[in-house]
């Protein structure tokens, strides 16, 4: 557990028994809600399909700001079209797009795009139904204003007007953040159709949240429940009234689920952690005498993640993390209940041990070879290669970030061309689309083919750019994937903003070259070990014994 789980504890720190309630609200009917709704959806539409709107002749959140008291305040279909028809009517001729209707060679993922709310019929007149449908037709082409490609695929976010008093802003604010963050998934998020609450649904479920927030706190506890619900372990938000609520102070160990229960799997401070009498392998059962099932359970809206299994990996740091400088915890250690008080610390007690010097790779008995991802750099590859090539296997340990993409590893694992992953690009021409990118592929290394066996570790912190060079790994010839279920967020990340906060999210969308997904499921793994209880409290690395019995085999 390294630097992103520190990042994880800065923001999720604290939650123990009791939880806000964000944004009940009795006094919004049905209709203004479905009003308010429908406005997130046109005005976003508009922002990136109106070819005058698309190009910035207008400031489109003072736009929004001044027709949403109009929509908040329609009876039926028939006022709130005539609202949207004039509004639309406001914002000049649309010109027919002979390009729109020709899609060259491209082919489309279209998993994400869903544009039949454009005719509801329930909800919008036949004309203004006929309308939008002219403008999705005739949509802009171009470099839009508010959203770029960077080199890697994934979208950029550009000239969003800056608004004062980012904290708490006043009702009509807070809608204009929901929005701007919500359309961004709807039209540019690769994995939007994988996310367990509807996408729709989480608009309806959030406007009220959102409206009345009543104080700072609500308000972005409703902006983290919003990021939440993406589904994807990149999704993050950190700002300062969260970290506020769920607490600043830490215990010296980390935790995760094993064996369906919270355990402590290592320590951020070894004295700080002997201080408060903490050992690897204790159990958690109570903290401030609530049941850590219970406390898990409340904090379910805040945890991000791609998988369970990641979002276990969280679930210590919601149990005892805390404002206060102590936390009572009732412990199970050796069959026997411990009722103590434990220490909490400020972060830069703990930060300290992070950053030791380790061996980077090592040969151990049998003729094996270890590899700490994490600490090899790129430049050590070819003196690694060579002093390996003898050894009978090579083990890759990715459980913990790594450094650079391992092409050049890779390429020694193969004799003949491979494919490795494909991707899924937005397509700001026809936003909410997706078009498929050639398969990228390697080449093996001359003269440089290693014939022993090769195995790679994985668990939940093989995220991102840890999966992505799983997958090429994976090519080899001779390779074999051990461990748990990792991450499930591969691909490069964008910046998503809520009013003066911005958020990470996944960029494009990465799959096998067989088009098999790795978002939310992780990388394949042909051997799954997870850690035990007792091998954790013998200070036992079970996957690794695991990879090793496998190669002696």
């Amino acid at each position: 557990m390294k630097l992103k789980i520190i990042v994880f504890l800065v923001l999720f720190s604290g939650l123990q028994a009791g939880y806000t309630q964000v944004g009940t609200d009795p006094e919004l009917n049905t209709n203004e809600i479905k009003n308010i709704s429908s406005l997130c959806k046109i005005w976003g539409f508009l922002k990136y399909y109106h070819p005058n709107v698309a190009k910035g002749s207008y400031n489109w959140d003072e736009q929004l700001l001044a027709v949403l008291p109009k929509v908040r305040k329609a009876k039926d279909k028939d006022e709130l079209s005539e609202i949207y028809l004039g509004w639309i009517e406001s914002l000049g001729t649309i010109k027919v797009c002979n390009s729109c209707s020709n899609n060259g060679k491209k082919e489309y993922f279209d998993k994400n795009i869903n544009l039949s709310w454009l005719e509801n019929q329930d909800l919008f007149s036949d004309s203004l139904i006929k309308k939008l449908k002219y403008i999705e037709n005739n949509r802009f082409q171009g470099e839009n204003y508010y959203v770029t490609t960077k080199k890697g695929g994934n979208v950029e976010l550009r000239n969003e007007t800056i608004h004062d008093n980012f904290e708490y802003p006043d009702q009509n604010y807070r809608l204009l953040s929901l929005f701007r963050y919500w359309n961004v998934v709807e039209y540019f998020y690769p994995y939007k159709y994988q996310t367990d609450e509807n996408w729709n649904e989480v608009l309806k479920n959030m406007i009220p949240k959102f409206l009345h927030s009543k104080n700072k706190t609500e308000y972005h506890l409703a902006m983290l429940e919003v990021v939440v619900k993406l589904d994807d372990s990149h999704a993050t938000l950190y700002t300062d009234p969260i970290d506020d609520f769920f607490g600043r102070k830490f215990t010296p160990a980390y935790f995760n689920m094993v064996e369906d229960k919270l355990t402590v799997t290592g320590f951020y401070n070894d004295s700080l952690a002997r201080l408060n009498d903490i050992k690897i392998g204790d159990v958690i059962e109570k903290a401030e005498g609530v049941d850590v099932k219970k406390i898990i359970a409340g904090s379910k809206k805040y945890n991000r993640g791609s998988n369970n299994n990641v979002k276990a990996s969280h679930n210590g740091f919601f149990v005892l993390s805390g404002a206060t400088d102590s936390i009572k915890l009732t412990i199970k250690r050796e069959n026997k209940e411990i009722f103590k008080n434990f220490g909490r610390f400020d972060m830069k007690y703990l930060r300290k041990q992070f950053f030791k010097s380790k061996e980077k790779y090592k040969v151990l008995d049998d003729n094996i070879a270890y590899v700490d991802m994490s600490f090899l750099e790129m430049k050590d590859v070819d003196k690694m290669m060579s002093d390996l090539k003898s050894t009978k296997a090579i083990i890759f340990d990715y459980r913990e970030y790594m450094n650079f993409t391992p092409y050049m590893i890779a390429r020694r694992l193969i004799q003949s061309k491979k494919e490795f992953a494909k991707f899924i690009k937005p397509d700001l021409s026809y936003p909410g689309r997706f078009t498929w990118e050639q398969s990228e592929t390697i080449s093996p290394l001359k003269n440089q083919y290693y014939t022993g066996r090769v195995v790679v570790l994985v668990n939940e912190n093989t995220q991102s750019a840890s999966e992505y060079a799983t997958m090429l790994l994976q090519t080899g010839d001779n390779v074999t994937t051990i461990g748990s279920q990792t991450s499930g967020a591969d691909g490069n990340v964008s910046y998503n903003e809520f009013l003066g906060y911005k958020s990470v999210i996944t960029g494009i969308g990465v799959f096998y070259p067989n088009r098999t997904q790795t978002q939310r499921v992780g990388v394949k793994i042909d051997l799954v070990v997870r850690p035990s209880i007792k091998g954790i409290q013998e200070g036992r690395d079970e996957i690794l014994e695991k990879a090793l019995e496998f190669v002696k085999k």
